[in-house]
């Protein structure tokens, strides 16, 4: 099954996971099964349409969704997910 990893700023909501295997065929199956395992991240992750935030990102092995397939990216089971909230400051 794919990993799906958290940053430690996310743990939080995530009962203190660093990571956790999930079942799903793409990233939206994946981002939607952490989600109804841990209903606190949805507003961190999704906006209220329902669409993944523009500030967060998510890759897959290390390449940003966005150079793949977006949320319709195909997983494998060995593929490691990482979801990140981007920093900004100044």
């Amino acid at each position: 099954m794919p990993i799906v990893r958290f940053p430690a700023a996310m743990k939080y909501y995530a009962d203190n996971q660093h990571e956790i295997s999930v079942s799903a065929a793409n990233v939206s199956e994946a981002i939607r099964a952490v989600v109804a395992r841990y209903p606190a991240l949805k507003f961190h992750i999704f906006n209220s349409e329902g669409q993944l935030r523009p500030h967060f990102n998510v890759f897959v092995n290390g390449e940003h969704i966005r150079e793949l397939k977006g949320m319709d990216t195909p997983l494998k089971d060995d593929d490691k997910i990482i979801l990140m909230a981007s920093a900004a400051g100044g």
